[in-house]
């Protein structure tokens, strides 16, 4: 075989790989795991921000790192520098001239010297991973130099949807985190919650009531976490998976690792909020704790349950029956859904974006109708189903909330936006108080009605005989000037 027709040949190899490759990234998203929504990095970032006591330091270009200023709504008990943006801010010519590693360097030294984290976790996009930075070697130095944890996030964005970069923050927590810290105060009662963010303090809500079944949250991972409780996760019980879209492969390798075995619940809703801690019980009880731990468990849910249900009497009397659309993804497709359903409310359609098989089919079994579950649409095609279905209300981030408006249907946000806590008992009151404020505020009423002076003004030629009047005599007839 001559040179041309072997260059030829490896040429048609790799166009045919390239094709292979693009036809699996295209249909992994469709099987549930992967389903899209921002890039790699964005995911790592988003699972790993919420560490409250450590330095997120993005090397990249500038505009990788942009302004993430509270852009979500994970809270701290204490800590803030979470929220302070660190980037290299990598330019054209130290690219070129391979100055960039050296940068990164500079940058962990400067964040040591001026911020005293108690760790710094590096992330490598999509330009520095293009140029081949070795930014785990550059990590190791600098932890050995400055004698702190440095962690390398290798997260380029192309290498993946936000689900991928999802999973590659919780590579990057068993490989360099979890495991580094021994505790030498294990007990019985520690257990790990997975997948929970502490969106607008909402595990305050429920972090109280495992207080009282004396049940120590070793690591919520990542909401209002510290690096230390991290590191030392490995020495809990038992775990709790809340997202499992985020951190289910966390989950599975720290049950083999170290024989932490895990559920995966939800805290929003009555029932469900019950259910998880019951099973969080049980799995403390098979690890060793003490069986009287079930008993008060027990005597917990009744109490707050009847609580819970006396407040929300009143709003289901309002609510039941009302339609509500949902176009969130993930955990909330199905958690919000069954909570929904519980206070009488009928759901007319569940966006099942970002979610996995699993939440599909715990969908299934409560909707009874897959016509219900649809992907991620266009915003015209949102408005058009909006406009079909005519539901009371529709629950959605705020990237959706005009096209509501638009419909001139009632909207709540139940993303990581919001300003409200929705988990656990007294979330599930507050979920059916924001939705009945929502729904009964007048202005909807008054919103609906015609214009007055739409009666008046007509864009077709009148016919013989009949009466035209002009937009200056309608609005003087209708009192405007």
């Amino acid at each position: 075989m001559s040179s041309t027709e072997k260059q030829m040949r490896d040429a048609t190899d790799e166009i045919f790989r390239s094709k292979e490759t693009k036809r699996v990234c295209h249909e992994a998203p469709q099987q549930g795991p992967a389903a899209g929504g921002g890039c790699a990095f964005d995911g790592a970032k988003v699972v790993l921000q919420p560490i409250t006591d450590v330095a997120h330091l993005v090397h990249a270009p500038l505009a990788c790192e942009g302004n993430s200023w509270d852009n979500r709504g994970a809270a701290s008990s204490g800590p803030v520098l979470w929220r302070t943006s660190f980037t290299t801010d990598l330019t054209e010519l130290e690219i070129v001239t391979g100055d960039s590693e050296r940068k990164l360097l500079k940058a962990i030294r400067e964040i040591k010297e001026g911020y005293a984290p108690a760790a710094i976790f590096v992330y490598g996009t999509c330009g520095t991973e293009l140029i081949g930075d070795d930014i785990a070697a550059v990590c190791r130095h600098a932890a050995q130099k400055f004698a702190i944890p440095v962690v390398p996030v290798k997260s380029p964005g192309f290498g993946g949807s936000k689900n991928l970069g999802n999973r590659l923050a919780g590579e990057a927590l068993l490989e360099h985190v979890i495991g580094t810290v021994e505790a030498d105060d294990s007990g019985p009662y520690d257990i790990n919650i997975l997948g929970e963010f502490n969106l607008s303090g909402e595990f305050w809500l429920v972090k109280p009531l495992l207080d009282r079944l004396g049940i120590r949250v070793r690591a919520c991972i990542p909401g209002d976490a510290r690096f230390v409780q991290v590191a030392s996760a490995h020495r809990s019980r038992a775990a709790m998976m809340v997202c499992s879209t985020a951190l289910i492969n966390l989950a599975r390798k720290m049950e083999e690792r170290w024989n932490i075995p895990f559920f995966e619940g939800s805290f929003y809703g009555i029932s469900s909020t019950s259910e998880s801690l019951r099973r969080i019980a049980q799995l403390l009880v098979k690890k060793g704790a003490g069986f009287a731990l079930l008993q008060h468990v027990e005597a917990l849910l009744a109490e707050e349950e009847e609580r819970a249900w006396k407040k929300l009497e009143v709003y289901r009397r309002r609510l039941e029956g009302k339609r509500v659309h949902l176009n969130t993804g993930g955990v909330k497709s199905w958690s919000i859904v069954h909570a929904l359903i519980e206070i009488g409310m009928e759901i007319v359609g569940t966006s099942v974006r970002k979610s996995t098989a699993r939440d599909k089919e715990r969908i299934k079994q409560m909707l009874k109708d897959e016509n219900h579950l649809h992907q991620s649409m266009a915003a015209s095609e949102l408005y058009a189903m909006l406009r079909e279905h005519k539901p009371d209300i529709m629950l959605s981030g705020g990237r959706t909330q005009f096209v509501a408006l638009e419909a001139k249907i009632p909207w709540l946000d139940v993303n990581q936006e919001r300003q409200h806590a929705y988990a656990g008992y007294e979330g599930m009151v507050e979920l059916a108080r924001q939705i009945d404020l929502a729904i009964h505020n007048p202005v909807w009423a008054q919103l609906r009605e015609p214009a007055p002076w739409k009666q008046f003004v007509t864009t077709a030629r009148p016919a013989e005989g009949s009466v035209f009047i002009s937009r200056s005599a309608a609005e003087a007839a209708s009192g405007f000037h």
